[in-house]
């Protein structure tokens, strides 16, 4: 196994003990020596890959959604509005058991710094398309957030026929 295999493999093993250790317990009360063992590494295996417990976090949602992404627009070619819509719902739907976790452990804000990184203003935007794009990326995250709390009810074809009629 070479190096970035091995790295790979010990960044998969961190991931899937703190998902297994959030199951039962708060982030909080989670040590990172808990999540070494866990996933059957050195502690120092876990600072050699990441900075903070939240970065597990954040690096799993980045990789889900790049994954969606690619296989969302395999041509690369954009999609309408009401389809990348849609398929936000529908990627948060077939990874609603993690996004369920984050929120029941009170850290779906890690879900909006994702968010932001992935559809929020870049800085080569102008003023207006990065004021425009803040407002709807934020507020399609405001209505993620309450979806996720009321139990992810409706479907995403709803959910965006919902939003499409306050926008």
């Amino acid at each position: 196994m070479n190096n970035a295999e091995r790295n790979t493999y010990v960044k998969r093993q961190l991931t899937a003990a703190l998902l297994e250790l959030l199951e039962e317990k708060e982030l909080r009360d989670i040590s990172v020596s808990e999540i070494a063992a866990a996933a059957g590494v050195h502690r120092v295996s876990f600072y050699r890959s990441f900075n903070e417990k939240e970065d597990i976090l954040r690096e799993h949602m980045n990789a889900t959604y790049r994954r969606w992404e690619g296989a969302r627009v395999p041509s690369g070619e954009p999609a309408s509005e009401q389809e990348a819509i849609v398929g936000l719902f529908a990627y948060m739907v077939r990874n609603g058991a993690f996004y369920r976790l984050l929120y029941r452990r009170g850290l779906f804000h890690l879900f909006k710094e994702v968010l932001l990184s992935n559809v929020g203003p870049r800085p080569e935007f102008s003023n207006h398309a990065a004021y425009a794009t803040a407002f709807l990326a934020n507020g399609i995250y405001g209505w993620i957030a309450e979806w996720a709390a009321r139990g992810m009810q409706e479907s995403p074809e709803e959910m965006a026929a919902l939003l499409r009629e306050r926008l």
